[in-house]
């Protein structure tokens, strides 16, 4: 790779690692403020990448504007799905456990700062810009455009290494799941959760190239991770 062709996936790159350590190891109290930081790095890097490969003028409105409602029409069907998924599979005996997680708060409040403002800013933000915005985006020229994508979608599966180590404890029936239900370990874990967040990364793409908008598979995103954030606190309530 040509070194002018490195530096805009290069620096991307050291954020999201730098901002992985963070938030999963050295200052996750402070993983809100940190990835919308990083966010408006990554995208700056993103805007200055693309300056000298498009021709000058701004978009033309409309286009925007229709790629908005695409992103709310495919987006919110997507969520609306996820939540009755959610619903149903709190409600059956089979699937209840898969709910018991220890990273939900046990209060209302704690948890509904988690799945409106915790999701949102220190997960959904980030994650979207950088995996199914600006990556792709720097990694076009040298990748091509099917490469960029699936490296993208690679890398997103590798982003949750570090968070599978919480997993194990926290929900290990799920992780259970994630392993093909083999007895869960560290190492299993780590590989299940890379599996199941590159497939899922691989059908936000899907959403994202569809719609020709972020608002689609972010929203989706933010339905599967604040929605299991409310069902593991429902259902813990209602088995008291």
């Amino acid at each position: 790779m040509p070194l002018r062709e490195a530096a805009a996936p290069v620096a991307v790159l050291g954020v999201l690692g730098a901002v992985n350590l963070l938030n999963n190891r050295w200052a996750p109290q402070a993983s809100v403020p940190t990835s919308v930081a990083a966010t408006a790095v990554v995208a700056a890097i993103g805007r200055g990448h693309a300056a000298g490969r498009r021709p000058a003028g701004p978009p033309a409105p409309g286009d925007a504007r229709a790629r908005r409602r695409r992103g709310l029409r495919y987006g919110g069907a997507a969520a609306g799905a996820v939540a009755a998924a959610y619903t149903v599979a709190a409600v059956l005996p089979a699937t209840r456990p898969l709910f018991a997680d220890d990273r939900a708060e046990d209060t209302l409040p704690g948890v509904l700062r988690q799945a409106l403002v915790d999701v949102p800013l220190g997960t959904v933000l980030l994650e979207e810009t950088a995996f199914r915005g600006v990556l792709p985006a720097v990694l076009r020229q040298t990748c091509g455009p099917v490469g960029a994508e699936w490296a993208s979608i690679a890398l997103f599966g590798l982003w949750h290494v570090l968070p599978s180590g919480d997993l194990l404890t926290a929900n290990p029936a799920l992780t259970e799941v994630s392993t093909g239900g083999r007895t869960p370990t560290r190492l299993g874990a780590a590989a299940g959760a890379v599996v199941t967040t590159a497939a899922g990364g691989a059908v936000f793409t899907l959403l994202r190239q569809r719609s020709g908008s972020l608002l689609a598979p972010a929203l989706l995103h933010t339905a599967l991770n604040s929605g299991g954030y409310l069902a593991s606190w429902a259902v813990r309530r209602l088995s008291r």
